[in-house]
């Protein structure tokens, strides 16, 4: 519920700190006085727009900030936005959502002191605070919330949500054909394209080595002539010409000689002697070596033109899918995956039709059970509200929950036997994620007038009693703590104010617990209400008087609770009745009440 809702230089406010209680809080004071302006203020907190023209006179901003005290249910509701949004407060019952607009038009909004999108302050506020004024913020005359009040009020959560949960699938599974069915020409041309690349790369029949091992060829090749020349006249320097000049391993043949000699003599130069030995055998081996790779060298026109094509295919191959031959086979796989997947579609697009011909089977049965079960509760809120109307001094009103299905060759699939229970014809019907139904609440509020949706209720007193008889049986199915009524006794007398005032009470009451404690936990809704009408106010738990009143030459507005005398001054004010009879008349009828409440103990 609101706790504390403070405002500062709004219109004609200056400065103004307003603790509100649990259960039913009424608003009283002369016309023009400034209650309307506090409503404006929570509306600022639920989001409305805001320009500079409510800057008080002189003043660089206004700023409004409400803290909330958040019941159990609420809370659940709550805290999975503000920690999606990293909102979270240092209470986990506690919510603070303020706004500031400054004078040059900017607006800022805040939720614990974090800077939030109106939006978000909208999405969050309108989880806490409904306000019902004429013609703003009436929840209940947008048609869409309709559905989702009846599910509630009939206890039809459960089934709703199964309903919901096979459209989803639906979509889902229409998404899929609508993918796969787009552009049939196109996807012949993916077709077409796949397929060459992967026979493309599938012809070439690369190999993960291959590239290194052909350019070492290429070069050999390309330069077969010197590499000959070269090892050769490696190999002579190591073993010496036929014609007798020696060469390197005949000089260390030599010099073995020697050693040997040496070796004779000293011993200690016998580890020389191995060394030489082995380089001498070591160069003799790579004399025979470069003799064998003189003679593998190939000079082969033809093959170096064959190795240079491979290389070029392999190039090319690598321009168009791959910077190595690893990725140009990956490329490949990928193809061949995506080219299967194509290739089938016709056999995924044929289990798919079949999928989606059994979940609007499903749709249409569970729809047509939940449209069913609508129709009751349907019912039972339209007698109950007439009920209420009745108490409210519209006796011959009538009240009825529209439930229409629209044909649909896309539809949902009702079978006879579902359409018979339903009283239309076989078919195919719309739905949404609310089912087959398209819901509305109507209202004839004269007789012989016909039924017309309830936004088009043409009075205002009218759509006042309209609203809280709505109210009065949706308690349970309305979620909303804090519940805003702006002069709901417009239009209406004093004879059915205090009716009036009895069921917005009513609305706070929760389990027959007495309000009067103040505990958020022990309230069905917090009702805060601007009237005229002191049979109305009377019912208040909670009594606040707002007045204007000039100070240096600048108009402000006061609230200030009434208790005992002063609320007594203000209800015989209020009935015109300023005088000791008139305190007497309203002592009488605030005992009346009391004695009224005692009984919802």
């Amino acid at each position: 519920m609101l706790n504390e809702l403070r405002i500062r230089d709004l219109a004609i406010i200056d400065r103004l700190d307003l603790t509100l209680g649990a259960g039913f809080n009424v608003l009283t004071g002369e016309t023009g006085a400034g209650k309307s302006i506090i409503i404006d203020a929570v509306n600022l907190l639920l989001g409305d727009r805001a320009s500079q023209e409510v800057v008080r006179a002189g003043a660089e901003r206004t700023e409004v900030e409400g803290r909330f005290r958040l019941s159990p249910a609420v809370a659940a509701k709550v805290a999975p936005l503000l920690a999606e949004n990293g909102l979270e407060g240092d209470h986990g019952d506690e919510v603070t959502l303020a706004r500031e607009v400054r004078a040059n038009g900017r607006s800022v909004a805040r939720i614990n002191g974090r800077s939030v999108t109106t939006t978000l302050l909208g999405e969050i506020g309108n989880l806490l605070v409904d306000v019902h004024g004429q013609g703003e913020h009436l929840s209940l005359l947008h048609e869409r919330e309709h559905v989702n009040l009846l599910d509630r009020y009939a206890g039809l959560g459960e089934k709703a949500s199964a309903v919901a949960e096979l459209v989803h699938r639906v979509r889902a599974v229409r998404k899929e054909l609508e993918s796969l069915r787009q552009n049939e020409r196109e996807r012949a041309r993916r077709i077409d394209l796949l397929s060459y690349q992967v026979e493309e790369i599938a012809n070439a029949k690369l190999t993960a080595d291959e590239e290194g091992e052909l350019d070492a060829e290429r070069r050999r090749l390309a330069n077969s002539e010197q590499l000959s020349e070269l090892s050769a006249e490696a190999s002579l320097n190591l073993a010496g010409t036929e014609d007798g000049r020696p060469g390197a391993i005949d000089a260390l043949g030599s010099a073995e000689q020697a050693l040997s000699r040496l070796a004779r003599i000293d011993p200690a130069a016998a580890s020389l002697l191995e060394q030489l030995g082995e380089a001498t055998a070591l160069l003799d081996d790579i004399a025979r070596e470069l003799t064998h790779y003189r003679d593998s060298i190939e000079y082969n026109p033809r093959r170096l033109e064959q190795v240079e094509e491979r290389l070029h295919l392999i190039h090319s191959l690598q321009r168009k899918y791959g910077d190595t031959i690893d990725e140009v086979i990956t490329y490949a796989e990928k193809a061949a995956e995506e080219l299967e997947t194509i290739s089938h579609a016709e056999e995924r697009i044929g289990e798919l039709e079949a999928e989606e011909a059994h979940l609007l089977s499903d749709l249409g049965r569970q729809g047509a059970e939940l449209s069913l079960a609508r129709r009751a509760g349907g019912e039972r809120m339209a007698q109950a509200i007439e009920a209420e109307l009745t108490d409210l001094q519209m006796a011959r009103a009538r009240f009825a929950v529209s439930i229409r299905w629209t044909p649909d060759p896309n539809g949902a699939i009702v079978d006879s036997n579902a359409a018979t229970r339903i009283k239309v014809n076989p078919d195919r019907y719309a739905f949404d994620t609310h089912g087959l139904d398209t819901i509305a609440f109507l209202v004839s509020a004269n007789p012989g007038e016909p039924m017309r949706p309830l936004a088009r209720v043409a009075s205002g007193g009218e759509t006042s009693r309209l609203m809280l008889a709505l109210k009065t049986v949706l308690g349970r199915a309305d979620e909303t703590p804090t519940l805003i009524f702006d002069e709901i006794d417009q239009g209406i007398g004093g004879r059915i104010g205090g009716t009036v005032g009895r069921k917005l009470w009513e609305l706070t009451v929760h389990n027959g617990v007495n309000t009067s404690k103040k505990n958020a936990g022990d309230i069905r809704h917090q009702v805060l209400c601007i009237t005229h009408l002191p049979q109305l106010a009377v019912y208040g738990d909670l009594h606040y008087h707002v007045a204007k009143q000039v100070i240096d030459g600048r108009t402000i507005t006061e609230v200030h609770p009434l208790t005992n005398d002063s609320r007594i001054t203000e209800l015989a004010r209020m009935m015109g009745a300023d005088t000791e009879s008139g305190r007497v008349s309203v002592t009488e009828m605030m005992a009346d009440v009391a004695a009224q409440k005692a009984t919802k103990k």
